[in-house]
């Protein structure tokens, strides 16, 4: 796995066979990608697609990375697994984290396995910020503080995220409205890099859009009543299929679940729920919320994807 801090640059636009310099996958026209929202029904558009294009898929999810973590992340099940061969799920433990550049490179890997199989690739999945990666390739940004990073992390310990998300707002909007306030670790390195450069995180991108990528993106798109609705769907299923069993085990595992894994809608609240500070009714609303919150952020990333092919409902 690349670290965390290892430097890339943006892939050059012109070059349709371009890849990122330090791994990340090259994209030509075998290349379709598939996004969406949570809940939107990308897994059963993406088998239908696989099956056309004769593609294999790889999975574009920050969270069907890890292991054991099936129901709260809606994995595709392994009779769809077994149909269609996926790639980049169940990949790390719980415990661990997972930097944007470790999945570029084990991304890469992946699809030239599958090219070397004579198949295309069919990118899948929910999480702009790896869209993004994918389409752009990574920013050079500057080796890590370790004093300051343990200043911010000590602050985070004491007093929670909110205030360094507000400190991060002040510095760079854009960064912050991307961010999630509760997602410590990307809050903390764009406030490291704020710090390292005198310039905020969004200055060191220069994207330059990956001509098949502008061509070839589909996104789902629904209604918002009808992805509302299919969202308390899906979270009553979750919890009914065992979330909460699920989270036991998990959380039973060395390393437990790990903050990352957390930010998961549905995890945290099963935690809550076998500790006994959140009774299952309210994990169930307050996993809906969250999840809905989820979903107006992906759509949100995703329309800045201008040319992308919108598949409405």
């Amino acid at each position: 796995m690349a670290p965390q801090d290892s430097p890339t640059v943006a892939c050059p636009g012109g070059d349709a066979a371009a890849s990122t310099p330090l791994g990340g996958p090259r994209l030509d026209l075998d290349c379709w990608f598939l996004s969406g929202p949570t809940a939107a029904g990308k897994t059963a558009l993406a088998l239908h697609l696989a099956g056309r294009l004769d593609a294999e898929i790889v999975s574009v999810d920050s969270m069907a990375v890890y292991r054991g973590l099936d129901v709260g992340t809606a994995k595709p099940s392994l009779a769809e697994q077994a149909a269609v061969p996926h790639h980049l799920l169940d990949i790390i433990s719980p415990a661990e984290s997972f930097s944007v550049a470790g999945w570029l490179a084990a991304a890469a890997a992946a699809v030239e396995e599958i090219r070397g199989r004579g198949r295309r690739i069919l990118f899948v999945g929910g999480t702009p910020l790896y869209l993004r990666a994918l389409r752009d390739g990574l920013a050079p940004l500057p080796a890590g503080d370790p004093a300051f990073r343990a200043a911010l992390e000590a602050e985070v310990r004491r007093d929670g995220t909110h205030a360094l998300h507000t400190r991060l707002a002040a510095i760079d909007p854009a960064a912050a409205s991307r961010i999630h306030p509760h997602d410590a670790k990307r809050i903390i390195r764009a406030l490291e890099v704020a710090h390292a450069t005198g310039r905020p995180l969004t200055a060191a991108f220069a994207p330059a859009p990956h001509p098949v990528f502008d061509s070839q993106l589909l996104v789902i798109d629904l209604p918002r009543r009808l992805l509302s609705d299919r969202i308390d769907r899906r979270v009553e299923a979750m919890f009914g299929h065992g979330l909460v069993e699920e989270t036991r085990a998990a959380a039973a595992l060395p390393g437990g679940i790990g903050p990352t894994a957390r930010q998961a809608p549905g995890y945290t609240e099963a935690l809550d729920v076998l500790i006994g500070t959140l009774s299952l009714a309210d994990a169930i609303r307050r996993t809906q919320d969250r999840t809905r919150q989820l979903a107006k952020r992906q759509l949100t990333w995703l329309r800045s994807f201008k040319n992308a092919i919108w598949i409405t409902a």
